[in-house]
């Protein structure tokens, strides 16, 4: 029972720092800002400083997420929120950083068995929105279950 709540708030957390980022995205705020604000939000969701998680490369976040009993739920919305965050960082100008976000997301997509709908970067609006209404329906559905 501690573990599956522990699991629903980290699950709601994730999924409201990706809200937030996409509202303060829509709202003005730079596309770096956005960026970093939903790293910042993976980087909660994870046992592990963030920043040192985000630097390893593509296939050491996927096997690292695999070996700490990653909920195959945080799993998806990990790799979507890196994917997002790809997005943003590619309407920032930040290119390698972007492909890198891109790469990790897939890998951690391709451990679970998760797809990423194929979206891409240049269809910022469409790889929004399919993050968001899926962040949303979650929140929806396990508001009260926290």
């Amino acid at each position: 029972m501690i573990e599956r709540d522990y699991l629903m708030r980290l699950l709601l957390n994730l999924a409201q720092g990706i809200m937030r980022t996409i509202q303060a995205d829509r709202s003005g705020g730079t596309k770096r800002d956005s960026a970093e604000m939903l790293e910042m939000a993976i980087g909660e969701a994870v046992d592990f400083d963030g920043e040192t998680f985000l630097a390893l490369a593509p296939d050491s976040i996927a096997q690292i997420l695999q070996i700490s009993g990653t909920d195959a739920r945080a799993s998806r919305f990990i790799a979507n929120s890196l994917y997002l965050a790809s997005v943003y960082r590619a309407e920032a100008g930040d290119e390698e950083l972007a492909r890198i976000r891109r790469e990790q997301a897939y890998a951690v997509a391709e451990q679970f068995g998760h797809e990423i709908d194929g979206l891409s970067v240049t269809d910022e609006e469409k790889a929004v929105q399919s993050v968001a209404d899926e962040a949303q329906a979650f929140i929806d559905a396990h508001h009260d279950d926290a």
